[in-house]
């Protein structure tokens, strides 16, 4: 068996630890090294809870590289990852604008192998240019990079809403603490959930049993379900009264109009909208592989009570 690439993890979140895990515990690693992008900060950090993270990802065999995202150029970022044949980027929010860019730029130069770029959540091919949510017009602007050219191989995975998200207040359609339950469109609506461990299971997946995955956008899922399945499920779990409503699209777009600059209402406005936000169980490539990733169901049986 051949060994396996070198990997370069941007960001260790809750993405990223995931990822590093399942790269670890993949049954087709043949060694090959990984390596964790992180600021010098982070990495020389003597704050207790940061030192504990760092040593849980040195203990599972990660090596240290410092950087700078948001501050670092092209040209320098593309001298770090040249030394890797493969690029996956598991750090996305609350950058920059241009952020995804410049990185994407960076791998470009450095021509790298293979490059899984932040790109984990909706079919942004789908859900097109000038949506409510402006950060993802750079996200189209990243796959027209790829897409250009032919040095560097790219695979990205689409997984719909990390499932921990759809329980956020202030996305709007689970408030666990207000007992309140909510449709994005209608009822009938649908989106798609993957969980972050699952996330990395699968990136883990493509690097390094990518097959004939290249050069294309796939998509997993734990479940393709409707508000009105989100709200039966959450019902059942948790029991009680719950109070059920439904944010259509216009009432949406009236509120973004009155705070502009509230990002999470961005995205609830995309997925009211509805494109891109699901796809078909069997489409998935974990389905197509065989991988059982957990749905909603058992997410919610994981929950602690309320």
């Amino acid at each position: 068996m051949a060994a396996s690439p070198s990997i370069l993890l941007i960001g260790a979140g809750e993405l990223g630890t995931a990822v590093l895990e399942s790269l670890v515990a993949h049954p087709k690693r043949n060694g090959g090294s990984i390596a964790i992008f992180l600021r010098q900060s982070s990495i020389s950090s003597q704050d207790p809870t940061k030192k504990t993270q760092n040593d849980r990802l040195k203990s599972l065999g990660a090596a240290f590289e410092a950087g700078d995202l948001a501050n670092d150029s092209a040209e320098q970022l593309a001298g770090v990852f040249k030394k890797y044949h493969t690029v996956i980027s598991c750090s996305g929010f609350g950058l920059p604008p241009g952020t995804q860019v410049k990185l994407t730029q960076a791998v470009l130069q450095a021509k790298a192998r293979r490059y899984l770029p932040w790109q984990w959540g909706i079919d942004y091919d789908a859900v097109g240019g000038g949506s409510a949510q402006d950060l993802f017009d750079e996200q189209l602007r990243v796959r027209s990079l790829l897409r250009s050219q032919r040095d560097t191989d790219w695979i990205i995975v689409s997984t719909g809403l990390f499932t921990s998200f759809l329980f956020l207040p202030a996305f709007g359609v689970v408030d666990l603490q207000r007992r309140k339950l909510r449709a994005l469109g209608s009822w009938d609506a649908r989106l798609s959930l993957t969980t972050a461990a699952d996330i990395g299971r699968m990136a883990a997946e493509v690097a390094y049993d990518p097959r004939d995955v290249s050069r294309q956008v796939v998509y997993i899922a734990g479940d393709t379900v409707t508000y009105a399945r989100v709200a039966e499920l959450v019902e059942g779990r948790f029991g009680g009264e719950w109070t059920r409503e439904v944010w259509d699209v216009e009432s949406l777009k009236e509120k973004l109009r009155e705070r502009p600059d509230d990002g999470m209402l961005k995205y609830t406005n995309v997925w009211a909208v509805g494109r891109g936000v699901a796809w078909d169980m069997e489409r998935t490539l974990n389905a197509q592989r065989g991988v059982e990733l957990q749905g909603l169901e058992s997410y919610l049986k994981e929950m602690p009570d309320l």
